[in-house]
């Protein structure tokens, strides 16, 4: 946040990042458009338009179009799930850290090893969050986060604690390991890798064949190629975007928020002594 010279606030980071969000792909799209409609201006106008316009043409279009929606379903599906991730990640984590506040154990090697778990609750939290930061997700470094509470929790079956507790901290330890790998999943892999290349070399292929297509409505043919520029190219965008729900930069349009986790991580180190940052590995 800037402020001016009379303290009112000349820039917002959030609205800024809400706008591009909302924005951020139309006006992309829009001036690639834009150069693609000035070109086709400039073939029209010396009449370099020799394709004629025909049913075979709006089929084409048509088909692309078709594809692209498939590609779309699918990613959606992804992003959707996605979105549910952070929420249910958080609940277990404060699930976790809560339920050691009200197991009974007097015993000073008891209250120990419940601030340890406690503190490697808050560890695990920072791990996640450390692998969204750098746009990665390496299992490694969450497993070896996650083996730490499992013993922690072995030493509190040890100590006597009530099985419920027991059953309830692996339970939703199992939930976190279950999302971590989901999310190695959709961060690691392409939905129909194969589709993505016949979508662009198509879009890229139709709109060479625009170009040079007479469309005899003079000037309307630049409108036309600037409208289904810009829809094509912008449809390409979003399911890029969506298709990568976890980038946590400014070059995303669509990422999954995270501040819940962000928040929830500042405010546990905030209360809980003894917990140590996470460096993240070279590898």
């Amino acid at each position: 946040m800037e402020e001016g010279w009379r303290g009112k606030k000349i820039f917002n980071s959030e609205k800024y990042r809400q706008f591009r969000r909302k924005y951020g792909i139309v006006l992309k799209a829009g001036l690639m458009a834009l150069v693609l409609a000035a070109v086709k201006y400039y073939i029209d106008l010396n009449l370099y338009s020799i394709v004629p316009m025909n049913s075979l043409i709006t089929s084409l279009v048509g088909g692309i179009f078709f594809i692209m929606g498939i590609l779309f379903a699918g990613a959606i599906a992804d992003y959707k799930e996605s979105e549910k991730m952070p929420g249910e990640l958080s609940s277990s984590i404060r699930s976790i850290y809560n339920d050691t506040k009200v197991i009974p154990l007097s015993t000073k090697e008891g209250q120990k090893i419940l601030a340890n778990l406690r503190a490697h609750a808050v560890e695990l939290l920072s791990v996640l969050n450390s692998n969204f930061r750098r746009n990665v997700w390496k299992l490694k470094e969450i497993t070896i986060a996650m083996d730490k509470i499992t013993d922690d929790i072995r030493q509190l079956s040890e100590s006597g604690v009530a099985p419920g507790f027991i059953t309830k901290f692996r339970s939703e330890l199992t939930t976190i390991d279950r999302y971590s790998h989901r999310i190695d999943t959709i961060t690691e892999t392409t939905f129909l890798p194969a589709a993505y290349t016949i979508a662009e070399t198509s879009i890229i292929s139709i709109l060479a064949v625009l170009m040079f297509t007479n469309f005899n409505i003079g000037t309307g043919a630049v409108l036309i190629m600037f409208v289904v520029s810009a829809i094509l190219i912008s449809l390409v965008f979003l399911i890029k975007d969506v298709d990568s729900p976890f980038e946590v930069n400014d070059a995303s349009y669509a990422d999954v928020d995270l501040s819940l986790l962000f928040n929830l991580e500042d405010y546990l180190k905030s209360i809980t002594p003894g917990v140590k940052e996470f460096k993240p590995g070279k590898d």
